[in-house]
């Protein structure tokens, strides 16, 4: 067949045409799901599959966010998605450094609630029940809320004035808890909010001060670890559940309490039932309410809890505006979270190693797994 000719008007048009054709780019599809990332994922995850296994899958291949080594999604109480990195596995237990902090408040709260402990007294420690010690008007409210005004600067420069440095490695080592228990005031107690593991050391001592008041070191932890097992891992099916003691036989719950991933969740999904575990209320729901209300001194934070609201500082640990303020997490050094958001029916729980440079990135990426869940 003969080439027909262009007609001119047509023919004065078609470079602009070619060129304007040649400037759109041709729509790029979404490459396929790797084939691991969608096994890391069940069949009926609660959401669009493909949508949650890219979201888990960021988490173990994305730059900037550090090493993750396990993620575990719980949905409505169910396995939604579980991958872990190389050299990890179900069995593996993970140290939840400060995520330590949430376990050691619930051993509290179970203590108050025995009757054992009571919120707004001073707890038994001797040396501040001494006369004309102001210590004396520390109240175990204030310690849970990390506003007992005792000195203990958390992350300090350099590294080696740091409280929880000096506490767990240097002249405090021994006996972390007596070293906390030393420090002077800084603040009047319950003014001043200040992040601070060497609270939570104390914490654990007031515990096993109640549990064991009158054993040596080798009694106190055997006591103690009777209690977190019989009272808490047993209770809420968690044999990995494992406390590490220093020479004083001190629970070191403020930073190595240990588990595997799905423990952890089983854990965040205990304080998504508030506190209750097969319809057995292993502690009061008003304490795990208690745990997760803003504190007098940081709308963020609650008691050894952190909470998805602006802190109305520059801190930024949660991602408050990209989730709902019902959101809340144990958090933990390098990166360990257990996010709970019981409006989504919503455990996730990351364990790895991310340097604070990139933490913002890490919880962006988390945020993008939580946003795929609509409130309930």
């Amino acid at each position: 067949m003969p080439r027909l000719p262009v007609p001119s008007h047509l023919a004065a048009l078609l470079p602009a045409l070619l060129l304007l054709g040649c400037s759109q780019p041709a729509s790029e599809a979404e490459p396929p799901v790797p084939p691991a990332a969608l096994k890391a994922v069940t069949d009926d995850p609660g959401v669009n599959r493909e949508k949650l296994a890219r979201a888990v899958d960021a988490l173990f291949t994305r730059e900037g966010i550090g090493e993750t080594r396990a993620l575990l999604v719980m949905h409505a109480g169910e396995i939604a998605a579980e991958r872990y990195g190389e050299g990890y596995g179900p069995k593996t237990k993970f140290v939840g450094w400060s995520m330590s902090k949430t376990i050691t408040a619930v051993l509290i709260g179970i203590l108050v609630a025995d009757g054992r402990l009571r919120l707004d007294d001073s707890p038994p420690i001797p040396r501040w029940q001494r006369a004309g010690d102001p210590r004396g008007e520390i109240t175990l409210r204030q310690l849970l809320q990390m506003r007992s005004g005792l000195r203990h600067e958390e992350m300090a420069e350099p590294v080696y004035t740091s409280g929880e440095v000096r506490m767990m490695f240097l002249d405090g080592r021994d006996d972390m808890a007596a070293w906390a228990e030393a420090q002077p005031l800084a603040h009047e107690p319950g003014r001043h909010f200040q992040y601070s593991t060497p609270d939570a050391m104390i914490l654990a001592d007031i515990a096993t001060r109640v549990l064991a008041p009158q054993g040596n070191a080798a009694a106190r932890q055997r006591t103690m670890d009777e209690f977190l097992r019989a009272r808490l891992a047993v209770p809420l099916k968690m044999p990995s559940l494992t406390g590490e003691y220093d020479a004083a036989g001190t629970l070191m719950g403020g930073s190595m309490i240990w588990a595997t991933a799905r423990d952890w969740a089983r854990f965040g999904e205990f304080l998504r039932h508030k506190g209750s575990v097969s319809g057995v209320q292993v502690v009061p729901r008003g304490w795990i309410e208690f745990m997760t209300r803003p504190s007098p001194r940081a709308p963020d934070y609650g008691a050894m809890t952190w909470l998805n609201r602006p802190s109305e500082t520059e801190r930024d640990v949660l991602f408050a505006d990209q989730g709902p303020a019902g959101l809340f997490a144990a958090v933990g050094h390098l990166g360990q979270y257990v996010i709970v958001s019981p409006g989504q029916k919503l455990v996730i729980v990351r364990l790895g190693k991310t340097d604070e440079a990139e933490r913002a990135a890490l919880v962006d990426a988390l945020a993008e797994i939580a946003r795929l869940y609509p409130q309930a």
